[in-house]
């Protein structure tokens, strides 16, 4: 297969998958419904095929070089490292569509902080132990702490 045909089918599987996504984001959080579009998107994108950084880079519209950097920032993910680089799918998903919204609103310089951020803004979201700390401090339960007074 030609590197613009895997291109072009990468390409249509992360628009298939971002629209289901999209429909889901629709939907009612608590709706059965919703949790099932979005675990359909996870599996596909677990089980689909790892992403040549070339494939990325034209996916991305930035140069293999930039890829690679990405990688090694640990913005993409490796599926398999030998006897080639293949890049994991899902977190490939995950940064077209963040790079995507921040060229729409205008951003087109120094994406690899502003996505690595938001990738890592959303890693503390995810977290169990947060989830559950905002909902405590939501139903004000809990101790309050005050750093020590200073005098003015």
């Amino acid at each position: 297969m030609t590197i613009a045909m895997e291109a072009q089918r990468t390409r249509s599987l992360l628009s298939q998958w971002g629209r289901v996504e999209r429909v889901a984001q629709t939907l009612p959080t608590d709706d059965p419904r919703r949790a099932e579009l979005l675990n359909t998107v996870e599996q596909a994108l677990v089980e689909a095929a790892p992403v040549r950084p070339v494939v990325a880079a034209d996916l991305l519209h930035f140069t293999e070089k930039t890829v690679r950097d990405w990688v090694r920032a640990g913005v993409l993910r490796v599926r398999q490292q030998r006897p080639r680089l293949l890049l994991d799918p899902m977190r490939l998903h995950e940064v077209a569509q963040l790079v995507a919204d921040l060229r729409q609103a205008g951003r087109t310089r120094k994406l690899l902080d502003e996505v690595y951020r938001r990738l890592a803004d959303q890693a503390l979201l995810d977290r169990d132990d947060l989830a559950e700390s905002l909902e405590q401090m939501q139903r004000s339960e809990g101790r309050k702490i005050r750093s020590g007074q200073t005098s003015a």
